[in-house]
């Protein structure tokens, strides 16, 4: 079966446990282009690294709050604190933002609809691109990763990410409207590099959504290999219904269905990602 293929194909170490905790490793999931499985990644490595015993915080920064819903949280606006609200300055300390999910060791800092008014409200700004890295520096002590979960587009809110990030983990369909945006993204990242956030790094690109079966997914898999070489993650996550299944109760992949192929795969790649020195 593909997704077993997929899942078994390479094994990493299974990390050893943190004696101490922090700094963080921050980590923004980029893609601008919506479906090709962003928060799915964000939110079962999030859960996956966090079984392994990391502390972890999932920064939801889509307005859309998917990442927030996905963890059991529904932020409605007025009613509980959000990024935006850090973002405005409205609430200075983060730790009045950040929940504890129900996975142990995960933590969530929200997003809701306010969040979409952020790149208009923020633009006059001074440093305006570094915000959330300021933000981030009150907590950073406390978690050994943080993840950023992106909106799909490439404005003010994902440079702000891009600049606080020590890496960018690109989570990407394998279609070719998919890896013509990949090089679109890539220039973005050079940008900041150049301009923001010389020490950023791409952790790497891994291929989500991918069916085994099909020509089309094995033919931009060998393209992004040619393009990406060794940052062309080993491991790749099978399409499956699981996923849906997760999100619709409001689950990680890892603690509604433990057991399964879709499970490990993302067990196989916070593997691959501790091995490759892009989480503690």
């Amino acid at each position: 079966m593909a997704s077993k293929k997929t899942s078994t194909d390479t094994r990493f170490p299974t990390p050893k446990k943190l004696t101490n905790h922090g700094p963080a490793r921050i980590i923004a999931m980029c893609n601008q282009k919506g479906g090709v499985g962003k928060t799915t990644t964000a939110v079962n490595m999030a859960a996956a690294l966090a079984d392994y015993g990391r502390k972890v915080l999932a920064i939801d920064f889509d307005p859309q709050g998917a990442l927030s819903t996905h963890l059991g949280v529904l932020a409605v606006p007025g009613e509980i604190p959000t990024v935006y609200d850090l973002l405005k300055g409205t609430i200075k300390d983060p730790h009045e933002v950040i929940r504890q999910s129900p996975i142990k060791n995960l933590d969530l800092m929200p997003a809701n609809i306010d969040l979409s008014a952020a790149e208009i409200e923020l633009v006059n700004e001074v440093a305006r691109e570094s915000i959330l890295a300021n933000i981030l520096r009150k907590v950073s002590n406390e978690y050994d990763v943080i993840i950023i979960d992106c909106q799909p587009s490439l404005g003010l809110l994902t440079v702000n990410a891009l600049t606080a990030a020590h890496g960018v983990l690109i989570p990407m369909a394998p279609d070719f409207f998919a890896l013509r945006g990949v090089a679109i993204l890539e220039g973005i990242i050079k940008k900041v590099q150049a301009r923001l956030n010389e020490t950023l790094v791409l952790d790497g690109v891994l291929a989500t959504m991918y069916d085994s079966r099909t020509h089309h997914s094995r033919e931009v898999m060998d393209m992004l290999r040619d393009k990406f070489g060794d940052q062309v993650f080993k491991s790749v996550i099978a399409r499956t219904v699981k996923f849906p299944d997760a999100t619709r109760v409001a689950e990680p992949i890892t603690s509604y269905a433990p057991t399964s192929e879709a499970a490990e795969s993302y067990r196989t790649v916070a593997r691959e990602l501790i091995s490759r020195g892009g989480a503690p």
